[in-house]
């Protein structure tokens, strides 16, 4: 195996190892940014704690990790496709790949968002769906038990079956093709391109501020606050964006609630019934969300735990 072959599977390995780690250490966070963006102009969570302890109490500890089995099942394969549309463009864009240039970098980044948008449009849909099923049932009490068996089958009381990605996929399919999965896919572009714009450059800066003279590195410290740093501010900024996909991608309504046709079409409900302010909802869990995500990805790098399993398996 080459060393350019070593060198992607270490990046695999650690891209694997920081997602399942991130999406473990934050996902409760990440069901309150859902919850919380999904209220239409009722106080049932007041804010993130408020959401994560009413969750806690009514679905248990459990429940506050609805919808993470889809990101631990897909964020492997969504990291690898990442990866090595990262590495295509790189080498398509840049000629002396030992230059950095910061504008093919972007513009290689950007590229492997849009590739990474096939793997990230259906594992988000379907975690929506999954977090956002208890939000429906505290809201709507009436609808708890519908909640409790979506999708529903011919023949089964829709209480003998709890919600499951693979159940909401199957009725996906079956209902609207390959398409319901990929419902919110225009929103989900909008929404990663400006965030890898904002993220890599952020990040690169802030971290040469920390290179030693003597090693050419930042330390562990640096790398993982740079990380922290530049994910919550490229992730405050996009949240205009990410509203308007979750809004997109939230199958179940509660009565009362909004459908959308489009991106534009849900922008311009929710300037005009919940404010200016609506696009910010959620804004603090995803920065705090984010934060630690890539400073973990970012401290799995600097580690090289991908390098140290190479070596013990060679």
């Amino acid at each position: 195996m080459s060393s350019q072959d070593l060198s992607i599977t270490a990046k695999l390995i650690n891209g694997g190892v920081a997602g399942l780690v991130g999406v473990t250490c934050v996902f409760p966070i990440d069901l309150a940014k859902t919850r919380l963006q999904n209220q239409h102009g009722k106080d049932v969570y007041r804010g993130m704690v408020d959401c994560l302890v009413k969750t806690a109490r009514v679905e248990g500890f459990l429940g506050m990790y609805r919808g993470a089995a889809v990101n631990l099942t897909l964020v492997t394969p969504e990291k690898a496709i990442k990866l090595a549309a990262n590495d295509f463009f790189r080498q398509l864009l840049m000629e002396d790949r030992t230059q950095r240039d910061l504008k093919m970098e972007m513009l290689a980044g950007c590229g492997a968002g849009m590739c990474q948008v096939v793997v990230t449009c259906p594992m988000e849909m379907l975690k929506i769906q999954l977090q956002d099923a208890g939000r429906l049932g505290k809201v709507y009490p009436v609808l708890s038990s519908a909640w409790g068996g979506w999708p529903h089958s011919a023949g089964m009381p829709s209480a003998s079956r709890r919600p499951s990605a693979t159940l909401i996929a199957q009725e996906l399919l079956r209902t609207e093709g390959l398409s319901g999965l990929y419902k919110g896919l225009g929103a989900t572009l909008l929404r990663d391109i400006p965030f890898s714009i904002l993220y890599f450059p952020l990040f690169a800066n802030l971290n040469h501020l920390g290179v030693h003279e003597h090693t050419g590195k930042a330390s562990f410290a640096h790398s993982f606050l740079s990380g922290c740093a530049a994910g919550s501010v490229a992730a405050a900024a996009v949240t205009p964006l990410d509203v308007l996909k979750t809004r997109i991608q939230t199958l179940k309504k509660g009565v009362g609630e909004e459908t959308y046709s489009g991106v534009t079409d849900c922008a311009r409900k929710l300037w005009t019934q919940e404010g200016p302010w609506a696009f910010m909802k959620g804004a603090g869990c995803r920065a705090l969300v984010i934060a630690p995500l890539f400073g973990i990805a970012q401290g799995v790098y600097f580690v090289g735990i991908g390098e140290h399993v190479l070596q013990y398996l060679e």
